[in-house]
């Protein structure tokens, strides 16, 4: 007999990142040389000081099942970060430590959406906001932004959309932004909050690139507008990006007393808790200085600065400034219209074989006639990649 599938588990999408990566992966064994500009992780290694915290707990045998929502040591940590960072102030039953941010806002949905519940996301989008809230039988509501506002959605937007359906539960904001670094100033927070607080709509806020921003340009946390932002706010940040400990797999969500003890609740039931190794390592990382991440800051902007001039000389290109995170998402629709490739996916297959660099397609994010570029690279993946993507781009249309 053959198991039968859940309608859950056929309508669920593979990552696009993940798939990319992985068979990327797959050319580099076969000896294929492949520039990689999918990852979605920093090219750098952990600070030794976090790497030793990690060593220093499996040498003190802290290797046991650790409470589910977090040890307290940690959770004073987070609080500290979040108060000296960004001017808020949290109790530690408001605090839960999730095995990624991924499963921060995973869990986040699972306690806030009803089957049927719509949930705003603004397009381009990362890729899991979708399908993550699907799996909890929700109904995403994609609202497409304008490249000439830098890809972010507008409390006029916001208004609109939710004026034209019923039953929304909760809109996902992401700043920083990936796929496109977007950064929201204060005063556009400010009035998307007033909108979602007139139409008591919860605000999921992703902030894991906050410490990755650019040209002088601030992070801005939505829930410090004022207590009763603060209240309809779930906050989603972690260590996996400024600290470049994504396999460390350690989030964190803060907001409301009895939407964090349901979350735990959630992650008691499926991860159990987050390795008390990672934990240990994390209370390091938020106690650092930030010179590190300045350091990775500055490689990153001369990185973004090389790699915008380079698409930018690149006939037919367009590409905004990215103010934050490590990506950017050039505007490639030239090359779409003028082949046979009918959409982004078919053309990032196509560089993909034909030039053997790996580019994310605009599909993956909600955006179509774009691919995803990560500058988290070095400086010779970048100028080789470059130079791979150019040629194969004008070979395709001077063969149309």
């Amino acid at each position: 007999m053959s198991i039968k599938l859940s309608s859950r588990a056929k309508r669920m999408k593979p990552s696009a990142t993940i798939k990319l990566f992985s068979k990327a992966k797959q050319m580099l064994a076969q000896g294929i040389d492949v520039v990689n500009f999918g990852v979605g992780e920093p090219d750098f290694h952990t600070p030794d000081i976090i790497k030793k915290a990690g060593k220093q707990a499996i040498d003190d045998n802290f290797t046991k099942y650790t409470v589910t929502s977090g040890i307290p040591e940690l959770k004073e940590a987070i609080i500290n970060k979040l108060k000296r960072d960004n001017g808020l102030n949290y109790k530690q039953n408001q605090i839960v430590v999730t095995p990624g941010a991924k499963a921060a806002i995973a869990e986040a949905l699972a306690v806030i959406v009803d089957p049927g519940d719509k949930v705003l996301i603004p397009a381009p989008y990362w890729v899991s906001y979708p399908t993550q809230v699907e799996m909890m039988n929700g109904a995403p509501i994609i609202v497409e932004t304008k490249e000439g506002n830098n890809y972010k959605i507008s409390a006029g937007q916001i208004e609109k959309a939710l004026g034209k359906h019923t039953n929304f539960s909760a809109i996902i904001l992401n700043t920083p932004g990936n796929p496109t670094g977007s950064v929201y100033t204060k005063q556009e927070l400010m009035d998307i909050a007033d909108v979602c607080y007139e139409k008591e709509i919860v605000i999921i806020a992703d902030e894991i690139y906050e410490k990755l921003i650019y040209d002088g340009n601030e992070h801005f946390s939505i829930a410090s507008i004022s207590n009763e932002i603060a209240d309809i706010t779930i906050l989603v940040n972690g260590v996996s990006k400024a600290y470049a400990m994504t396999g460390w797999r350690l989030g964190y969500a803060a907001g409301p007393e009895h939407i964090i003890k349901n979350m735990a609740k959630v992650q008691g039931q499926t991860a159990s808790c987050v390795t008390g190794i990672s934990q240990k390592a994390a209370i390091k990382a938020l106690a650092m200085d930030d010179s590190e991440i300045e350091n990775m800051v500055s490689t990153f902007k001369e990185r973004r600065d090389f790699l915008l001039a380079g698409l930018k000389n690149i006939k037919g290109i367009k590409c905004n400034l990215p103010l934050g995170a490590f990506y950017a998402f050039p505007n490639v629709s030239y090359y779409i219209e003028n082949s046979n490739l009918q959409d982004s996916k078919e053309l990032s297959e196509y560089i993909l074989k034909n030039a053997h660099v790996a580019v994310v397609p605009g599909s993956a994010f909600g955006m179509e006639n774009h691919l995803r570029f990560s500058y988290a690279n070095s400086m010779e993946n970048l100028q080789e990649g470059l130079a791979r993507f150019k040629n194969c781009l004008q070979e395709l249309v001077s063969n149309n």
